[in-house]
């Protein structure tokens, strides 16, 4: 990556990912396309990873990226896959809420798939090329709950628990390569995942759906609001750049302070 000389070497560059390549599944709404967004401004070449290949191409045209319509949850389709990329972003998620008791199964498996073992594949895909080039980022949004539990979400914590290990392990095993990982854990986010949760929350909680912002998701948060996915971007192209080098294995918590207590 080049750097003007008369910079100040302490500065931030103006474009700081500026000749990197990044995935970013779920790339085309919600957190996936914040940072997208972010990290194209920032300079990178963008792969916008996403199951609507129609959203997934028009923002890659707008960002002068590239798109991958890819669905995520078909994992066999992805063991002998081979990625180029120096940033991959693992975002896509999808949300069920239900009762152990009353979860289906089929559901559970579902999520697992998408969520932890399409991850796994990616690094795995995407971690040679790193390795060979000795620099890579793995950024994996993970959420307030890959670190707390709440009812109802079983087969959701349990992946994002799972991401978190796996997070950890990347990190162990790249360390003498250049290869950073990490997990960002935000509590809810203004998104279309969370939005789609509202009539569920009202109808297991037996509340109004109106209530439910304030009842249920925003409940153990002291700040009163949700996260915004520009905040959850900006903190992932910092992790993206050369100057978090020497943070990884970490957990980056954007709660409101929830787990504060």
């Amino acid at each position: 990556m080049t750097t003007a000389t008369s910079r100040d070497p302490q500065a931030p560059a103006a474009r700081p990912l500026e000749g990197r390549r990044a995935i970013v599944t779920g790339g085309a709404s919600g957190i996936g396309e914040a940072c997208a967004r972010a990290f194209a401004e920032a300079g990178a070449e963008v792969t916008v990873a996403d199951i609507n290949a129609d959203a997934a191409q028009a923002l890659a045209e707008e960002l002068g990226g590239r798109s991958w319509a890819a669905d995520l949850s078909d994992t066999a389709a992805l063991e002998e896959l081979s990625l180029d990329a120096d940033i991959l972003v693992n975002n896509a998620g999808i949300q069920r809420i239900a009762p152990i008791h009353e979860f289906v199964p089929d559901d559970w498996r579902f999520i697992q798939r998408l969520m932890l073992e399409a991850p796994f594949l990616l690094m795995r895909a995407v971690l040679p090329g790193m390795y060979e080039r000795g620099f890579g980022r793995i950024i994996n949004i993970s959420s307030i709950h890959g670190l707390v539990a709440s009812p109802y979400k079983s087969a959701y914590i349990a992946a994002k628990h799972g991401l978190q290990g796996l997070s950890k392990v990347a990190a162990l095993e790249g360390a003498e390569h250049g290869v950073t990982a990490n997990c960002i854990n935000p509590s809810y986010v203004r998104t279309p995942l969370v939005e789609k949760q509202i009539a569920d929350q009202a109808r297991i909680n037996s509340i109004d759906e109106d209530q439910v912002l304030q009842q249920v998701m925003l409940a153990n948060s002291p700040i009163k609001r949700l996260v915004e996915p520009a905040e959850v971007a900006s903190l992932a192209t910092w992790l993206a750049g050369e100057h978090a080098g020497m943070v990884t294995g970490a957990s980056y918590t954007m709660d409101g302070a929830w787990t504060a207590r």
